[in-house]
């Protein structure tokens, strides 16, 4: 277990994540079968070469739910009950085969629960684009975790 107790998360904190993964043209396309997700956009290379990005692009679901998995082992690995909430996602840059993410997390706000037994933590994450020279935002979104408290 890796992930942080309600306790250990501070409103304000940033978080990097050191992980980072180079999405591949495979990655695309099982996620695209696996989720039924027919887009030509994701799928058709001669449909998406006549479209303003030239090629086709990563399905935007597939990176919001890398962007969650790189985030986990430094968050929520072994201190969530449940993520309540995913909010407020944006795509503002698009995300090509062979580019490489990464992710940060910040924690926006905390709260324990009415019995005070556990811990609501809103966190904001932010994904990026390995670039040269600027690393580019792909994705952002507000993630809402349910959090253990410590064991006493």
């Amino acid at each position: 277990m890796t992930g942080l107790y309600y306790e250990e998360f501070e409103v304000g904190q940033t978080i990097e994540h050191d992980k980072r993964r180079t999405i591949s043209e495979s990655d695309n396309q099982d996620f695209c079968d696996m989720t039924m997700n027919q887009q030509p956009l994701h799928l058709d290379a001669d449909f998406a070469a006549d479209t303003q990005f030239g090629q086709r692009l990563v399905n935007g679901l597939y990176t919001m739910s890398l962007a969650v998995a790189l985030s986990v082992p430094d968050t929520t690995d072994g201190t969530i009950v449940a993520n309540l909430g995913y909010d407020n996602v944006e795509h503002p840059n698009p995300v090509f085969h062979g580019d490489t993410v990464y992710a940060q997390t910040t924690v926006t706000d905390k709260r324990e629960t009415s019995d005070g037994e556990r811990g609501i933590v809103e966190m904001h994450l932010e994904v990026f684009k390995v670039d040269d020279p600027d690393d580019t935002l792909v994705c952002e979104l507000d993630r809402t975790a349910l959090s253990l408290k410590r064991p006493e």
